[in-house]
């Protein structure tokens, strides 16, 4: 007798992963989050929208690239969830929104309900890092397709701002500040490049080095940092921001000049911030030249902000007490559209 088992897809492995991810959905919770999990959608009320003058809802998805590759390596999977909350709500933030929910989507080769729960728990902690609701999610077995031990992992987010609050970047003139917020390493980008500087089995992975104060697959793995309470201070502090980059793929080069508008130019002072010692190694161990380096990775900088001149102080000490690291990082000049690093 054939069934779905013996196919290679395991039901009721299904059901217990439900149950064990469970407890860590509920800590997600919003008050407009309507009936409990295990619907075949999540509803989510909107009434509180109808106070906004003009609401636009933000959405964003993303993965986290092959760093996973890294988590099934070392065969750590409770953080890897936070980095594909981080990459969909830190695009959301980056226009001037509120996430208010997040699905996530894991494809594996086979559901052990442990992983999947590990997984989901790291998902958890990236929303309550973000203020979004947990809603849904879908963890789909494919055998065949990906091998016993594989897995991905993509998540999806809806945020929601008022239109008049949007971060556009068209009030933007020379003069303006910008103002880096650290990174906590390397995030959720240039991880192919990753792991062909470093040699990708435990041994390499479990060595401490003292210049990165932990091994380096701990260096690695460092989640990807969520900006959301960052922004929302500043914004809370009465500064209005400008203009917002989400360091990401294509580093400075490619993301920056996507928070300018015509006839400005962002100049950013390299020595303005410290740059974390992995990308030091990174960049000598596999002999990157730095202009590469600048266009792969964020070296040090997640997020940057534009404000006008008057308001930097305010927005350091609003962005400070979100418990986010601050840099004066360079300047808007006139000129033609891109970024100079010197």
């Amino acid at each position: 007798m054939m069934d779905y088992k013996k196919a290679g897809v395991d039901i009721e492995a299904g059901y217990r992963s439900v149950e064990l991810m469970k407890e860590h959905v509920k800590k997600t919770m919003r008050p407009e989050v309507l009936g409990g999990l295990g619907g075949f959608s999540g509803a989510f009320s909107l009434a509180k929208i109808k106070e906004m003058e003009e609401p636009v809802l933000l959405s964003g998805t993303d993965g986290c690239g092959t760093k996973v590759k890294l988590a099934m390596i070392l065969d750590r999977h409770d953080t890897i969830g936070i980095d594909a909350v981080a990459m969909c709500v830190n695009d959301i933030a980056c226009a001037g929104g509120e996430p208010l929910f997040f699905l996530d989507y894991i494809a594996c080769g086979k559901n052990e309900p442990e992983k999947i729960a590990q997984i989901v728990k790291g998902v958890a902690e990236g929303c309550l890092q973000s203020g979004a609701a947990l809603i849904g999610g879908e963890t789909a077995e494919h055998p065949g397709l990906m091998a016993d031990d594989e897995y991905d992992l993509a998540g999806f987010a809806v945020g929601v701002c008022d239109k008049k609050e949007m971060i556009t970047g068209e009030n933007l003139k020379p003069g303006d500040v910008l103002i880096g917020i650290a990174s906590t390493g390397i995030h959720s980008n240039g991880y192919s490049l990753v792991r062909k500087v470093f040699r990708m089995e435990p041994e390499a992975l479990d060595t401490h080095y003292d210049s990165l104060g932990c091994t380096l697959g701990e260096a690695l793995l460092v989640p990807t940092r969520i900006y959301v309470k960052a922004l929302k201070s500043v914004k809370d502090a009465g500064v209005t921001v400008k203009a917002c980059s989400h360091i990401t793929g294509g580093g400075f080069y490619e993301n920056v000049p996507r928070m300018l508008k015509e006839g400005t130019r962002a100049v950013i002072k390299k020595a303005s911030y410290p740059v974390p010692p992995i990308f030091q190694m990174l960049s000598v161990d596999g002999e990157i030249e730095e202009q590469m380096m600048y266009n792969t990775f964020n070296m040090g900088l997640g997020m940057i902000v534009a404000v006008d001149e008057a308001d930097v102080d305010r927005a350091m000490e609003a962005i400070r007490a979100a418990g986010d690291a601050p840099y004066v990082a360079g300047r808007i000049e006139a000129g033609e559209k891109g970024v100079e690093l010197c």
